[in-house]
């Protein structure tokens, strides 16, 4: 067999699926006499690339058999692709499959990052009784949690774009600002000039029916017995999924062994977890790169060797600001309390030149502050063009000049503040449209003018009561909406400001809503709306964060 003199490698191996489909795996098995724990890693990405051939060497030298496997339809092996489909069904065959082989002790873990972290989850709902543990990085969130918009991101379709095929597509050379752009959202595979028949699918189903719902994993922890390693970075785009994942599993596992064995470790880092220590602009230190192996490894050996326990804390995260790792015994972290930052202003907080501010301090009779949204100029959200990364610690100070953008400003900060844990915004809002947006952004306020995004969320009006049956608003109706802006661990410094952005739009992060009520997939058609945020002591609007004091 080729390879190193330490790995053994056998390429294409074929693993059959309970419909006689197979998938095509390399296996990576360390020198010497086995059996061996294995670690079964399926992705839509084509394992015939550098990185898995990296880390099936990495762990095969460590004392485990690596499979490396291409899900249905991609790479080399057989089937049709339809994303997430058949996955649960598939990861069970294969980790019974690789349970059984000679090469196998008969333990197996899973691992991998975005959706080869989703499989995952899919596939422990069904409990094939030779897994064991989980590595699960970045996992994407059940169907509306990270977009909740009931259609997909614009980004999206690079996505959708790139594993087409059985092979990697190119993302370079499409104009994708262009593309976004484009409406109706149905044909904007017309726009990228390739068929996409699963992209119109999926606009198809634009509320949380049996087409999503079979495909959810977040309701269902209590179905799922397995301990886990969550990892992702606070400037991941899916990032709300980690910390779900880990205190769902913590709360409703299966059995109580699986409750206590769930480990969090959150990071400095964007989708790409342990990349570097810069990100943007922004660089963390050199203590932002960790040996991530190491930490998985010790996982692995506990419970798939039956090694003894580490003693490691459950949490582990990364204090922005601060710049330094700390251990948790849970999260959120004990002594962290939600205090209500309330909206100020004499009716004028639109831009961050204006009178909008942020305190403590309810608010007593204020006029609210109106701007008006139109969906042919919406507000930029900052980021590379294809969805490899969106977004990340980027420069707002440009677009917080807008009048569209409502900006509401701390005073500078006498002393540092922390910021560990989710945060959220209660708004009353008011809009002249039947359906519209209302979006947050939580941002640092450095001393030299450069305004960092730390975290943003959004509500969809139609959505506001869940996903199961959109509803439009009443024109002109008041409406009291939570927003949820995920998470972060960032020590605001001395001499900065904390600031809340609030408006309609962070396009091409989220698809514009084009204020119309009609249908979001097919219609093409905007019109302005003249929205209204309210804060005085009957409509007291509040960013709620996460304050840890020592």
């Amino acid at each position: 067999m080729p390879d190193s003199p330490q790995v053994h490698v056998r390429y294409d191996m074929r693993i059959p699926m309970r419909d006689g489909v197979h998938l095509s795996a390399d296996l990576y098995l360390p020198a010497g006499d086995g059996p061996h724990p294995a670690i079964v890693l399926r992705t839509p990405y084509v394992k015939a690339s550098a990185r898995y051939r990296d880390r099936g060497l990495h762990w095969a030298r460590d004392g485990y058999a690596f499979l490396a496997v291409d899900v249905r339809g991609r790479g080399d092996s057989e089937g049709d692709f339809i994303p997430y489909r058949r996955d649960g069904e598939d990861g069970y065959d294969a980790i019974e499959w690789a349970g059984a082989q000679g090469f196998c002790t008969g333990a197996v873990a899973t691992t991998g990052a975005s959706y080869s972290g989703r499989v995952q989850w899919l596939t422990a709902r069904l409990r094939p009784p030779h897994l064991k543990a989980m590595i699960a990085m970045v996992s994407p969130s059940d169907t509306f949690v990270e977009t909740p918009t009931g259609v997909p991101s614009p980004m999206d379709i690079c996505w959708y774009h790139m594993t087409s095929g059985r092979t990697m597509q190119d993302t370079q050379a499409p104009d994708w600002m262009r593309i976004y752009d484009h409406l109706p959202l149905l044909t904007m595979d017309e726009a990228l000039g390739r068929d996409l028949p699963l992209w119109r699918e999926a606009l198809s189903h634009q509320s949380l029916d049996e087409y999503w719902q079979s495909l959810s994993y977040q309701d269902r922890f209590g179905e799922i017995d397995v301990p886990v390693l969550h990892i992702s970075g606070w400037y991941d785009d899916e990032q709300i999924g980690t910390p779900l994942n880990f205190l769902g599993m913590q709360r409703g596992a299966r059995s109580e062994a699986a409750r206590q064995d769930q480990r969090l470790l959150m990071g400095p880092w964007g989708h790409h977890v342990n990349g570097g220590t810069r990100l943007g602009e922004v660089e963390f230190g050199e203590d932002a790169l960790i040996d991530l192996h190491g930490l998985e490894r010790r996982f692995l050996d506990r419970h798939l060797r039956g090694l003894a326990d580490s003693g490691e804390a459950p949490v582990r995260i990364f204090t922005m600001g601060a710049n330094a790792w700390r251990d948790l015994p849970s999260w959120p972290p004990q002594g962290m309390r939600q205090v209500p930052y309330y909206l100020h202003s004499q009716g004028a907080a639109n831009s961050r030149l204006g009178d909008g501010a942020l305190s403590p301090e309810p608010p007593g009779d204020e006029p609210a502050d109106g701007f008006r949204y139109d969906p042919a100029r919406p507000v930029p959200f900052i980021t590379e063009p294809t969805s490899i990364q969106i977004g990340g610690p980027d420069d707002y100070a440009a677009v917080e000049r807008r009048d569209d953008v409502l900006c509401y400003t701390t005073p500078l900060l006498e002393e540092p503040l922390e910021l560990t844990g989710p945060i959220s915004l209660l708004l009353y809002a008011q809009s002249s449209a039947p359906d519209t947006d209302f979006t947050a952004k939580l941002v640092d306020v450095w001393p030299n003018g450069f305004c960092q995004r730390v975290c943003d969320g959004m509500v969809r009006l139609r959505y506001r009561d869940g996903f199961r049956s959109p509803k439009l608003a009443e024109p002109g109706e008041l409406l009291e909406l939570t927003i949820d802006l995920w998470n972060t661990s960032l020590v605001v410094g001395k001499g900065h400001a904390i600031r809340l952005e609030v408006s309609s739009s962070a396009f091409p992060k989220f698809p514009r809503n084009l204020n119309t009520g009609e249908d979001l997939a097919t219609s093409g058609s905007m019109a302005a709306a003249d929205q209204a945020i309210f804060h005085d002591h009957r409509r007291p609007s509040q960013l709620l964060l996460p304050v840890v004091r020592d």
